[in-house]
């Protein structure tokens, strides 16, 4: 009986050694590409719990806060580095192509968080930041519906204040002429929507109401033409 548990121990120590063996590769490849996810995340701020105010190295001063075209200049940098072939190191390979795909389809939309302060950086931030709107824009209105958010919602993330004095004081910071060119490109973009909205509730004045604009249209162009 102790001759077989000894042959059983042997064998088993064998398998060991084999598996062991065999995967020693796969799990330093994928050591590799978890250190690479860390280089990846310091890149980002991400995690530092620093609001992207300043550098986690300590380089950063408040006369240079960190932008998203540095970030996006050590992230490019960093994809330079990150050279790996798919047969040697396959869990590296993976990594470095869906970065790289993700990087190039939506970098540009992906680094606002480190021009505008108090944005969140991630997805599961930024639900809880709409979620803390949602549950304010029910507290004022009193009705269940958040559909004020579709519309306003950007202004509210971006005027965040507990008291009117505070968001008085927010808003006085944007210049008068700025705050009128945005907000003709705001009534511009808003326009379609606004204008199905009319066709669909109340079809009649809709159509007076393009009618009207279109005579006033052909009235100019008349006007314009006798002048010539």
């Amino acid at each position: 009986m102790l001759y077989l548990n000894q042959i059983f121990r042997e064998l088993v120590s064998v398998w060991i050694d084999q598996a062991l063996s065999s995967s020693r590769s796969l799990a330093t490849d994928l050591e590799t590409a978890h250190k690479w996810l860390h280089r990846i995340a310091e890149c980002l701020r991400y995690g530092n719990g620093s609001d992207h105010k300043g550098d986690d190295t300590g380089t950063q001063t408040e006369k240079a806060p960190l932008t998203s075209f540095q970030v996006q200049r050590e992230m490019e940098d960093l994809l330079q580095q990150f050279v790996t072939e798919e047969e040697q190191h396959p869990a590296q390979f993976a990594l470095k192509n869906k970065l790289q795909r993700l990087w190039h389809k939506y970098a540009a939309n992906l680094l606002y968080c480190y021009d505008i302060p108090g944005l969140p950086p991630d997805n599961l931030k930024m639900e809880t930041m709409f979620s803390h709107l949602r549950r304010h824009q029910r507290r004022i209105s009193g009705r269940k519906s958040t559909a004020e958010l579709r519309d306003f919602g950007q202004y509210q993330v971006l005027f965040l204040a507990q008291s009117e004095k505070q968001l008085l004081e927010q808003i006085q910071q944007v210049p008068v002429t700025e705050y009128k060119a945005q907000r003709r490109r705001l009534a511009l973009s808003e326009a379609p929507r606004q204008q199905k909205h009319r066709l669909h509730h109340d079809p009649v004045s809709a159509i007076q109401s393009l009618v009207h604009q279109h005579q006033e249209i052909l009235s100019v162009l008349e006007s314009q033409a006798l002048s010539y």
